[in-house]
């Protein structure tokens, strides 16, 4: 497998890193060896970075190869790529980075409202489920009474 977190800021590398892979493994790893994973590649590349003197603003893409072997992630850090897009340099491509962090963040938006509707749905339904029950109840008592 392969992670590629797509061009991202360099301040915000971590956490596109840890959202990717969990996306990634989701229901073939634990979620704590998710986190643990990514904190060490996360510490790796923290490492890198500063070897290459990238600054926050820079834009970059990382792409690095992993594989999980019985229940543990493990990076091939030999054919791990950073490329690095300096803000200074790529003026359009900061420019991009903007709008394409505008839309991450008004899809996360727009997510967490599906997720809030979908929550006051799963409410409705459990409460429409509750009335059904007392009508079923309250039909079973008054056949009984009936027959009685």
């Amino acid at each position: 497998m392969r992670l590629s977190t797509g061009f991202v800021r360099a301040s915000g590398y971590a956490h596109k890193v840890r959202r990717v892979l969990f996306a990634l493994t989701r229901g073939k790893v634990d979620p704590k060896e998710v986190v643990r994973a990514a904190g060490e590649l996360n510490q790796h590349i923290f490492e890198k970075l500063g070897e290459l003197g990238v600054e926050k603003s820079d834009v970059i893409r990382i792409t690095v190869p992993f594989t999980i072997e019985d229940g543990k992630i493990e990076w091939d850090y030999e054919n791990l790529k950073i490329e690095v897009y300096k803000k200074s340099e790529e003026e359009k491509l900061a420019m991009a980075m903007e709008e394409i962090e505008e839309r991450e963040k008004a899809l996360e938006e727009q997510i967490k409202e599906l997720e809030e509707l979908a929550l006051q749905l799963k409410e409705t339904s459990e409460k429409i489920l509750e009335k059904l029950e007392e009508l079923k109840q309250e039909h079973t008592s008054l056949k009984l009474r009936a027959e009685g």
